[in-house]
């Protein structure tokens, strides 16, 4: 009996891997607030969000895997159910991060989109999952 599917076990490894960015990241975030990088109190707010957004979704990516082999949903919505919170855990955290950079920003720029699309991309994706996993 497998416990993970191969498609579970190919994206949870990358997961995984990812989450070792998230750890870096929190290096940055340790220099911001012991005042060793210049921000400004917008700067350090979006920062912490991204960060801590990023670890979240990965992390649920993660308890996901296990959910969508159990359902029996195939082609476009099993994928969507399987990657759909992995990419909103690009997104959202890339959408604080870019549209928070540059030198003295207090207000985000156009990338905050981003942070909106991964919100709109998790929800479906949840959905997806939650439908299936009830069918």
């Amino acid at each position: 009996m497998e416990l993970l599917s191969r498609e579970s076990q190919a994206l949870a490894g990358i997961l995984l891997i990812s989450l070792v960015t998230v750890e870096s990241g929190g290096l940055y975030l340790l220099k911001i607030v012991r005042g060793r990088a210049e921000v400004t109190p917008f700067q350090l707010a979006f920062a912490r969000a991204g960060h801590a957004h990023a670890g979240v979704l990965l992390l649920l990516a993660l308890l996901c895997q296990p959910y969508v082999d159990a359902t029996g949903l195939t082609g476009a919505t099993e994928w969507f159910a399987r990657s759909g919170v992995a990419v909103a855990a690009l997104l959202m955290p890339g959408g604080f991060f870019f549209s928070s950079m540059g030198q003295g920003r207090t207000a985000p720029n156009r990338f905050i989109v981003m942070v909106f699309a991964g919100a709109a991309l998790l929800a479906a994706s949840l959905l997806t999952l939650g439908i299936g996993l009830l069918a």
